[in-house]
């Protein structure tokens, strides 16, 4: 078993007992090829959370310091997690993100880029449309639906694969396909949330 296996039976079992899981449209979940799965931000679980309930592996940016800390440099890399430098144009984590998905693996992206204060899903960044447009690889938009309460029901959507392929062809721009994805977080909010 490697570390990323292992670490993901270990936060499921951590929290399992805490949360009721449910999780929706595991079918629209691509068994291969890149996957940019981006979803809305709640929580500061919703990466292990994500991370535990997906079908494949899900690999994560996380913040360039977090690589510094003794404990967690050497864990990191072996759960999927790549540096990214906050508030600047980092070139290293954009061409990691690139790789990994051009090579058909699976990124998880939150596009609002910091966690909602109220819940409600937030303008996204242009980032999110680059690695679409860039990656050669579909998008999953997921919705996380909370509230992050002991013993509550706590879902995790999956939504249809967007088809970035038209937007590639009369090269569209990042915010445009961010504004799609974004869009398709939201539908899922909305269908979702009251159920």
């Amino acid at each position: 078993m490697n570390l990323y296996s292992f670490a993901k039976t270990v936060v499921f079992s951590a929290l399992k007992p805490l949360y009721r899981f449910e999780v929706i449209g595991t079918e629209h979940f691509p068994k291969d090829g890149g996957i940019l799965l981006c979803s809305n931000h709640i929580n500061a679980l919703d990466p292990p959370v994500v991370g535990i309930l997906a079908p494949r592996p899900v690999h994560f940016m996380a913040k360039a310091e977090l690589f510094n800390v003794p404990l967690l440099k050497g864990i990191l890399p072996g759960v999927n997690a790549f540096p990214v430098k906050r508030g600047l144009s980092d070139r290293d984590a954009l061409r990691t993100a690139i790789k990994l998905l051009k090579s058909g693996e699976v990124v998880g992206l939150f596009p609002e880029g910091t966690r909602s204060k109220d819940g409600k899903l937030g303008k996204g960044f242009s980032g999110a449309g680059f690695f679409a447009l860039r990656g050669e690889a579909n998008v999953v938009p997921c919705a996380i639906i909370g509230p992050y309460k002991p013993f509550k029901k706590l879902k995790v959507v999956y939504g249809e694969p967007i088809d970035i392929a038209p937007y590639r062809e009369r090269k569209a721009s990042a915010d445009e396909v961010t504004e799609k994805i974004m869009e398709k977080i939201a539908e899922l909010l909305e269908a979702h949330q009251s159920k």
